[in-house]
C-alpha cells in the first residue's frame, strides 16, 4: 500500500507492505485511487504513472474525479499502457463532461458516482436531508446551497 504517512497498526494487522508510491504502480496489478481530493492530489495519476504501471494492470479510481488525469488516461487506455480502468468519478465534479473515449473502450468500466451506496451511508445522507428541510421550514438558510445567489 501506498499513504502520505504509513500506517503500523494496518500493517501488522493486515501484514501489509508499505511502498514509495513510484514503486508501487510498477509493481501492483490493481491500483485503487482512495485519496481525498486536494491540490495535492490533483492529477495524482498521470501519463508519468500511468507509464510506471504494467501493462496488465488496472486503474480504479473512486474518490474523486480530479485525482486521474482523464486525458492521460485515455491515452494510456488507446495505446494499451495499461489493462484497463474502472471509473466511479469523473473529472469536472459536480457536473462531470466525460470523454467520449472513455465510453467507446471495451477496457474501461464506468459507473455513476455509486460509491455511496452502502446502507449506513444513505442513512446518514437522509438524516442530513431532514434536518435542512427542517431548518429550511424554519427560516434558516440551508448549509450547502448549490445556488447561493438564488437566496439572496
Amino acid at each position: 500500500y501506498y499513504s502520505r504517512r504509513r500506517h503500523a497498526d494496518v500493517e501488522e494487522e493486515f501484514d501489509a507492505s508499505y511502498l514509495p508510491f513510484e514503486e508501487l504502480l510498477q509493481s501492483v496489478d490493481f491500483v485503487c485511487m482512495l485519496p481525498q481530493y486536494s491540490a495535492e492530489t490533483h492529477h495524482m495519476i498521470g501519463e508519468k504513472q500511468l507509464s510506471l504501471m504494467k501493462p496488465t494492470a488496472f486503474l480504479i479510481n473512486t474518490s474523486r474525479g480530479p485525482v486521474v488525469d482523464q486525458a492521460a488516461l485515455v491515452s494510456a487506455l488507446r495505446r494499451k499502457g495499461i489493462a484497463g480502468a474502472a471509473l466511479d468519478v469523473y473529472e469536472g465534479e459536480p457536473a462531470p463532461v466525460l470523454p467520449k473515449e472513455l465510453i467507446a473502450m471495451s477496457n474501461c468500466v464506468l459507473t455513476p458516482h455509486m460509491g455511496s451506496a452502502v446502507a449506513e451511508k444513505r442513512e446518514i445522507m437522509v438524516n442530513e436531508i431532514v434536518d435542512e428541510i427542517i431548518a429550511f421550514t424554519q427560516g434558516k438558510a440551508p448549509s450547502h446551497p448549490f445556488n447561493p445567489e438564488v437566496l439572496e
